[in-house]
């Protein structure tokens, strides 16, 4: 079975807990075994959202997660990066797995969305999705499942490739400015 990993920094934005349990249900759905690795206040707040375990079965501490790591561990890396520290973890990890890595960006400011953004950009080759969000999760969830989408059919039907080849994928509903 295919392994993945998500990496959760700092809970501060509400919508990284629902997510992070979404992204783990998505995964698991498509054939991944998956771990998360997480601060400390991030684990509890995924045991509180799911303390049967229904959908997190795996939680482990960041740190304690990066003293053991090689590369192989893990055939996906998926990474919640809102903070510059979320920045450092998901370079490190990317660096450590050398393994196929999608940073899943978010903040409230679109200058701090842009800088994570151009942070993770210089320092890994990883896919990345990003909106501006905080309190809604629906902007990520979106944007993460399109990008899962490619992880499953990295090859879409060339037609509709071409059809939209000069046509940027864009939703401003999903664009606006969130209110908080």
């Amino acid at each position: 079975m295919k392994k993945a990993i998500i990496l959760l920094g700092c809970p501060e934005s509400p919508s990284q807990t629902p997510l992070a349990i979404y992204a783990t249900q998505k995964l698991t759905g498509i054939g991944y075994q998956v771990a998360v690795a997480s601060t400390p206040s991030a684990k509890k707040l995924l045991e509180v959202s799911d303390p049967q375990e229904y959908y997190v079965q795996n939680k482990t501490d960041i740190e304690s997660c990066l003293d053991g790591l090689e590369e192989g561990d893990y055939d996906f890396l998926l990474g919640f990066v809102g903070k510059d520290a979320a920045v450092s973890y998901f370079v490190t990890f990317y660096h450590i797995l050398n393994t196929q890595s999608l940073a899943l960006v978010f903040h409230r400011d679109q200058e701090k969305l842009e800088h994570f953004e151009n942070a993770v950009r210089e320092s890994t080759q990883a896919d990345i999705t990003s909106a501006r969000a905080y309190h809604n999760p629906t902007p990520l969830r979106v944007r993460l499942d399109r990008a899962l989408d490619k992880l499953i059919d990295p090859e879409p039907n060339k037609q509709d490739k071409k059809d939209n080849v000069d046509e940027p994928e864009k939703n401003p509903k999903l664009d606006e400015q969130e209110d908080s």
